[in-house]
């Protein structure tokens, strides 16, 4: 079975217990919901964009750090998984104020670095129209941020990042948000022989999953992660950088009140849409998402495994469980997760269940978080290439 691929079952509306196999590429449909709308991306990702900016010291520590020591007149960046809304743009404009500020502080008058080069990346999936469009007003912002006017390159690369996406030795800055606990794809291993599902009534990991589906889970990041950074390995010089933040828990169990107890509330979504006749049963039992949270060990094991960087820091940052404005934290997270999982849900179940679902979601997150708290963390990595 190719990897990048995952079993989906038959759709159709009676009842079966047969499966048949079906081959769905999240690589092919997995991306952030487009435009501008009430659910998309671009509206519904300031959780994603509060976790960041709790941990843009480090940031801007490392871009400071590599301005002041890298010998060279041009200077590559990239964001992979910059995905469709605004928070790539952010950050990118975060980095050229403390590179400003840099020159500003040491009083450098004629810097070396003429050329930044800036690269953009995510799944040819991702709608990178709100991006391209916003590049010529932002390029102008940088030029007015940038006191000393240098050429400022800025291009869009579509493809996945568990693989090559740029020349050798280009890059000197890499940074990825929120992306990298979202796997190649779904497991192998979750169906027997016969092509069953072993994770029936389950969409991730709970305290009813077989050993087995823990292990493909585990073996999943493992080959991922390590792709990952051998691909980087080859990109980045000698030197460079790479602050990576994405989920993670805490300890040695994989269920937990961080992450995964968020996709046991969407099972549950899953099932009372079940008991009401809206969703089949076999179609809940054959969706597995394609997401690891993994541990702190894990992600030191494969680092030293992999070789080609040195672990410089790893911090954990809590994430916020608390509503904006008015709304519930349950509201809030039920737009943010909608708006990164519908082109998934949708290819396996239909667009028709989207509203019901994630209503259902918003207020058992409610109800969990009123009897004990919810508290997912990223980890934070810093990496430099020997």
């Amino acid at each position: 079975m190719d990897p990048q691929k995952v079993f989906c079952m038959t759709g159709g509306s009676g009842n079966t217990s047969s499966y048949q196999k079906q081959y769905m590429d999240p690589q092919k449909v997995f991306c952030m919901t487009g435009g501008s709308g009430n659910t998309s991306y671009a509206n519904n990702s300031s959780l994603q964009k509060k976790a960041s900016d709790k941990v843009k010291h480090i940031i801007m520590d490392t871009v400071e750090s590599l301005y002041l020591t890298t010998a060279t007149n041009s200077f590559g960046i990239a964001d992979l998984g910059c995905s469709s809304g605004p928070n790539t743009l952010s950050f990118i404009k975060d980095i050229f104020e403390a590179i400003q500020g840099i020159i500003t502080d040491h009083n450098i008058s004629q810097p070396s670095l003429s050329e930044f080069r800036v690269y953009l990346n995510d799944l040819h999936t991702n709608d990178f129209n709100s991006i391209i469009k916003a590049l010529p007003d932002f390029h102008t912002l940088l030029k007015n941020i940038i006191e000393f006017d240098p050429l400022i390159f800025i291009g869009a690369y579509p493809g996945s990042f568990y693989g090559r996406l740029f020349p050798n030795s280009c890059l000197h800055f890499v940074h990825s948000s929120h992306c990298l606990h979202w796997l190649s794809g779904v497991p192998e291993g979750l169906y027997d022989e016969q092509g069953r599902p072993v994770n029936r009534g389950s969409v991730y990991i709970t305290e009813r999953s077989p050993e087995a589906v823990v292990e493909a889970y585990y073996k999943q990041f493992q080959k991922d992660f390590s792709s990952f950074l051998r691909s980087r390995s080859e990109e980045v010089v000698v030197g460079g950088r790479m602050v990576l933040i994405f989920l993670g828990r805490r300890g040695p169990q994989h269920v937990d009140r961080g992450n995964s107890i968020l996709w046991e509330i969407l099972t549950r979504s899953f099932a009372t849409l079940v008991s009401k006749g809206e969703v089949e049963k076999e179609k809940v039992d054959s969706y597995d998402v394609h997401f690891y949270a993994a541990s702190r060990e894990e992600i030191e094991e494969q680092v030293r495994k992999e070789g080609s960087f040195e672990l410089e820091r790893i911090e954990i940052s809590e994430i916020e469980t608390r509503g904006v404005g008015k709304a519930s934290y349950g509201a809030v997270l039920a737009k943010a997760i909608r708006a990164i999982q519908q082109s998934m849900i949708s290819s396996h179940f239909g667009d028709s269940i989207l509203d019901s679902l994630f209503d259902i979601f918003a207020s058992l997150v409610d109800q969990e978080i009123a009897q004990q708290a919810i508290d997912p963390i990223n980890y934070v990595l810093l990496l430099r290439k020997l």
